[in-house]
C-alpha cells in the first residue's frame, strides 16, 4: 500500500537533530572500496534506499558485504570479485552507481555498465565520463545501453573537464589511483564529497593531490600498494541544509549536530542575509533560529563551492513567504523547478521564465495534496507543509526516501507533526502531536 506524509502545519520547530552521514559522500567511498582486496569498513552510513541499491551493485561483482544499520556500518569485502558487470536494472535506479565504472576499470581493467539513462532534474551526461577513460587509454563501445571499457593498461595523463562534473571528477580519480604515471584532471569539481573520496582512497594507500581545488594529481599506484580500512564518512551537509531550512521557515529554534559548517558557508550566508539567526556553538554544531518574516534576497545555483543546487528548492519555500520578491537562478539543470506548481497549489506567488523563478512572497501558505517529483523538491514540499496553515499530504515518497534517513522521526522530534501512514488509513485531521525536546525551548 502506498504511504504518504500527513502533515499540520504552523508549528514552530524546536530542540536538536543530529545530522547522518553524506549520502553523496558515502555511496563513491562504497564503490572505492572494491580497489582494494580485503575487507573494507565504512562508519557513519545512513540507512537510505540509495545505499540499499549500491550494495547490490557492489554484491552483483562478487564482492561479500555486512550491513549494520544498528552500527551505521558497511563491511565490504573485494577480496575475490567474479563479475564486472554492473546491469542496468540497478544502475537505472540510480545514477550515482554509474561510479562503479572506473573503480571497475582501475581494479580488473575491464568493466561492462549500463548506461543510466534519464533523470527526472535534467539531462546528466556521461560524455566526460567516457572522453576521460579514452584519454586515459581505454576503448570504449557502447551498445545495447551499456558502456563496454577495455584497457590493456592505463597510463596518466592530462585531462581537462569543460564543466567541474562530480560524476566525472569521482569517476576519473578512481580509475587513474592504479594508473601508470600521473594523471592530472584540471577544471575539476570541488565538492567536500570529491575531497572525502581523495582522503578515503590516499588512507588505502593511494596518492591524490589537490582534492577540493580545480586541480587534482592522482600519482598511480600499483595495487599491491592498496589495503582495506576503517573510514567515517563526512556528515551530509544537503540533510544539514534541509533541517537548517526547515526550522527557520517556522520560525523556530533548534541545534544542528554533526555538521562541518564549512561545507555550509555560502547557504549560510544566504540565510543570514535574509534575516535568520545562526550561531557557531561548538566546531560541529550550529544553534538555528528565527522570529521574524525572513527578507527575500536572489539565489544562482552554482558548483561547489557556490549555492548548492541541492538546495534550491530550499531556498524557494523559504522565499514564498518573505517579504519582498527573490529570484532563483538554476545555473546546472534545465528541470529543476518542478516543486514550482506543487507550491503554487499551497498558494505560493512563483512565476517561472525558463531557468529563473520569480517569486513573490505571501504572508502564509495553506496546505495542500501535493506530490514530489524527486529527492530535493519532495524535501521543499515538506518544508513548506511546516510551515503552512493547515493540513498537507505529500505523495511519492520513496524520491524522499532515497536520501533522508528516518526523515519524519527526526523532524517529530524537532516537534513537526507529521506522520507517514498508510494512505487509506488516516485523514490529515488526524495527526498527533509531535515530541518536541521541551528542555531546549
Amino acid at each position: 500500500m502506498t504511504q504518504k506524509f500527513y502533515v499540520k502545519g504552523g508549528t514552530p520547530l524546536r530542540g536538536e537533530v543530529e545530522i547522518g552521514g553524506a549520502k553523496n559522500s558515502v555511496l563513491k567511498l562504497m564503490a572505492a572500496a572494491v580497489l582494494a582486496k580485503g575487507a573494507t569498513k565504512i562508519y557513519n552510513v545512513p540507512d537510505l534506499t540509495d545505499v540499499e541499491v549500491m550494495l547490490s551493485v557492489i554484491e552483483g561483482l562478487g564482492a561479500k558485504t555486512v550491513y549494520d544499520k544498528k552500527e551505521k556500518s558497511i563491511v565490504i569485502d573485494a577480496t575475490e570479485l567474479t563479475s564486472i558487470t554492473a546491469k542496468y536494472e540497478l544502475v537505472s535506479k540510480m545514477r550515482a552507481s554509474f561510479i562503479i565504472l572506473g573503480a571497475l576499470m582501475s581494479r580488473c581493467r575491464e568493466a561492462i555498465v549500463a548506461l543510466p539513462g534519464g533523470c527526472a532534474i535534467g539531462e546528466r551526461r556521461v560524455d566526460f565520463h567516457i572522453k576521460g577513460l579514452e584519454a586515459l587509454g581505454a576503448k570504449i563501445k557502447i551498445e545495447n545501453g551499456y558502456v563496454h571499457a577495455k584497457a590493456s593498461k592505463l597510463v596518466g595523463t592530462d585531462i581537462y573537464l569543460d564543466v567541474p562534473s562530480v560524476g566525472a571528477t569521482e569517476n576519473l580519480m578512481l580509475a587513474a589511483t592504479l594508473a601508470t604515471g600521473s594523471t592530472r584532471i584540471q577544471n575539476a569539481a570541488q565538492e567536500p564529497e570529491i575531497v572525502d573520496l581523495a582522503n578515503f582512497l590516499n588512507a588505502m594507500g593511494a596518492d591524490i593531490n589537490g582534492a577540493g581545488t580545480s586541480e587534482i594529481v592522482i600519482n598511480g599506484v600499483t595495487a599491491d600498494k592498496l589495503h582495506p580500512i576503517e573510514y567515517t564518512t563526512i556528515p551530509d551537509r544537503i540533510e544539514a541544509g534541509t533541517y537548517m531550512s526547515a526550522i527557520i521557515a517556522t520560525r523556530g529554534k533548534g541545534i544542528i549536530k554533526n555538521v562541518f559548517p564549512a561545507h555550509l558557508t555560502f547557504f549560510t550566508d544566504k540565510l543570514l542575509k535574509m534575516g535568520a539567526n545562526i550561531k557557531l556553538v561548538e566546531p560541529t554544531i550550529l544553534e538555528v533560529s528565527c522570529k521574524n518574516r525572513l527578507n527575500s534576497i536572489n539565489f544562482v545555483t552554482q558548483p561547489y563551492p557556490g549555492f548548492p543546487t541541492d538546495l534550491q528548492s530550499m531556498a524557494m519555500a523559504l522565499l514564498s513567504t518573505a517579504n519582498g520578491v527573490g529570484i532563483i537562478t538554476e545555473s546546472l539543470y534545465e528541470n529543476r523547478f518542478m516543486q514550482v506548481p506543487e507550491l503554487r497549489r499551497m498558494g505560493a506567488d512563483i512565476h517561472q521564465d525558463r531557468n529563473h523563478a520569480i517569486v513573490k512572497g505571501v504572508k502564509k501558505l495553506t496546505g495542500a495534496v501535493v506530490a514530489a517529483s524527486d529527492l530535493r523538491a519532495g524535501a521543499s514540499l515538506v518544508v513548506a507543509a511546516l510551515m503552512a496553515e493547515g493540513n498537507s499530504v505529500i505523495e511519492n515518497l520513496h524520491h524522499i526516501d532515497r536520501g533522508y534517513e528516518n526523515f519524519e522521526s527526526k523532524l517529530r522530534l524537532l516537534g513537526g507533526k507529521i506522520e507517514r501512514r498508510d494512505d487509506e488509513l488516516v485523514s490529515p485531521d488526524n495527526l498527533t502531536e509531535g515530541t518536541h525536546n521541551e528542555s531546549y525551548i
